[in-house]
């Protein structure tokens, strides 16, 4: 699967941005979709995840309560809502797809990653 993301950009502590994963090649509805992030220096980081249908969902305790993930399977599209954003959300963030859906995901579970989209926090 191909993976493009989508919808970075600068925004104001307290701004709110909606990433987009547009997803293209097998059937989208049997991955299990995440985001990750990789801010200047450090490694790169689990964000969110969402389940095949979206049932399940799960969130890095850091963006709990104001990143909201979710995927829309008729357009293989799969979003990340961030809210209440603080400058310390400033990262390239990245979609990934995987063939299951693991808890407690890592790097090592999503097989296809897209080329990462900038989003800067600051005043």
């Amino acid at each position: 699967v191909q993976l493009q993301a989508s919808g970075g950009g600068f925004v104001q502590p307290g701004g709110s941005l909606r990433l987009s994963c547009a997803a293209s090649g097998r059937t989208f509805s049997t991955y299990a979709m995440g985001w990750f992030r990789q801010a200047p220096g450090k490694e790169r980081e689990f964000v969110a995840a969402i389940s095949f249908s979206g049932a399940v969902t799960e969130y890095a305790d850091s963006v709990k309560g104001r990143f909201t993930i979710s995927r829309d399977n008729a357009k293989n599209t799969v979003y990340l809502q961030m809210n209440s954003l603080k400058p310390e959300d400033t990262a390239v963030y990245y979609c990934a797809a995987g063939e299951k859906y693991y808890s407690a995901p890592t790097e090592n579970d999503f097989g296809s990653w897209g080329q990462g989209t900038l989003v800067t926090v600051s005043s």
